[in-house]
């Protein structure tokens, strides 16, 4: 009889059954959803050469994670998680399938490009906090909750890598259409995973309060903790100024570096690479000891790639930047993830993951339509530089709380066990002083 052993260290969450079956099915859908964000954009920019277009495509897609989200994480917090997933992946499915049908036919039309996507982003808008809440009931061992959350940052990334390089060939070789046709088919693979899971209910809170007042009492809860604000904080203010990066990058392959689509996917694949080297480093952690000190570091490590990219007049130089910037940008985004999956309270999880959705998500989407405003009067150059520079600066407000903000996570830390030592010496000095006192 084959028994399965358990994995080495840095893949320790895969020893959980649910966890595998979602790392699996998630591998093989992300890498079609990666091919699809490319196919849109390059899709877009071929109709009709537009910087503000696209700006506008990204504020499109986006706007209903920042709207809807926080209402989303009130739901995910009443519902069952597993399947609202479920049902999230197949309506995702059926808009990448309607994308694959228009555009194959050749009729599609920019309307309709626009509606899909805003379909889509109604979809996630629900998914994310849905898929970032359900993790922690697919790990029984919470002290791998840290590793788990690192290995899907990996998974990210390996799709990041591997989806716009297949794409890049792709769109030059038969169209988009395919791209998007192979991402309907890939979210067969994560429904099927979904289905095989055996996932245990979770109780129900006894009291049904109203949406808008469980909502408040969630922003409540993130905005007096001042870990999780600060997070957040960062969180959006690189989501407002460095995503946008991402839908002007056809126009740092079409016009500055004079490139085509399998520039785009060269570029792309290259910040895959970097994120998925930061996402490997951060599994190999053991511990959330010094996640704090990684998140304004990574931040303005994002930040000062993003400002050279905008410097960057050569291929070769926009590829090593790009790696840089997928280091910087994952290794921000896992650790924060981590630090808020760790500190934050069970009964408010779904809402606080939703407030991380619309805080990262939510605040690309103004970003994506500034962005493609400002890159039409000062130039896609300047808009990089710009955004690169204020990631730095809230880099640096960050590492300068940073004191501050220990002393509220400590205790927590304490009370979970993560401090052992810690929690002895207090313990000790507790008793030592009780006795002096006697």
């Amino acid at each position: 009889m084959i028994q399965y052993r358990d994995p080495p260290a840095m893949l320790r969450a895969l020893r959980h059954r649910n966890y595998r079956l979602f790392f699996t099915g998630q591998s093989i859908s992300l890498i079609g959803t990666w091919m699809t964000n490319l196919a849109a954009t390059w899709l877009l920019w071929r109709l009709t050469q537009s910087a503000e277009l696209l700006g506008l495509l990204g504020f499109v897609a986006q706007v209903p994670t920042f709207v809807f989200a926080p209402i989303a994480g009130v739901w995910v917090d009443r519902l069952n998680r597993h399947r609202l997933l479920i049902a999230t992946q197949t309506l995702a499915m059926i808009q990448a399938f309607a994308m694959a049908a228009l555009a194959l036919s050749g009729t599609i039309r920019i309307w309709e490009i626009f509606a899909l996507q805003l379909a889509l982003g109604l979809v996630n808008a629900f998914d994310m906090p849905a898929r970032q809440a359900l993790l922690v009931d697919l790990i029984e061992d919470r002290g791998d909750l840290s590793n788990a959350v690192a290995l899907n940052s990996s998974m990210v990334n390996a799709a990041r890598l591997i989806g716009p390089s297949i794409a890049g060939v792709l769109i030059a070789w038969v169209g988009e259409g395919w791209c998007f046709f192979s991402d309907g088919v890939s979210y067969l693979a994560v429904i099927t995973s979904l289905l095989f899971m055996q996932v245990a209910s979770r109780p129900r809170p006894a009291v049904r309060q109203r949406v808008l007042h469980d909502l408040r009492d969630g922003v409540r809860y993130a905005y007096h903790f001042k870990p999780i604000r600060s997070i957040l904080l960062l969180l959006a203010l690189v989501g407002l100024a460095g995503m946008p990066y991402r839908v002007l990058m056809p126009v740092i392959a079409g016009q500055t570096l004079g490139g085509g689509a399998h520039t785009l996917g060269f570029l792309m694949a290259a910040m895959g690479a970097g994120a998925l080297s930061g996402a490997l480093y951060l599994a190999s952690r053991r511990s959330v000891l010094g996640l704090g000190r990684l998140i304004p570091f990574s931040a303005g490590t994002f930040g000062l790639a993003l400002t050279g990219m905008g410097l960057s007049r050569t291929l070769w130089l926009s590829l090593a930047l790009m790696v840089i910037m997928g280091l910087g940008f994952m290794v921000h985004l896992a650790a924060s993830n981590t630090l808020i999956q760790t500190l934050v309270r069970e009964e408010m999880r779904g809402r606080v993951m939703s407030l991380y959705a619309m805080a990262f998500m939510g605040m690309a989407t103004f970003g994506s339509a500034l962005s493609g405003g400002i890159a039409g009067v000062i130039g896609t150059p300047f808009t990089l530089m710009g955004g690169g520079l204020l990631c730095l600066l809230g880099a640096g407000v960050f590492w300068f709380k940073l004191p501050g903000l220990r002393d509220h996570v400590r205790p927590i830390y304490i009370e979970k066990g993560i401090l052992p030592g810690v929690a002895e010496t207090v313990r000790d000095a507790t008793v030592l002083r009780e006795e002096v006192e006697r």
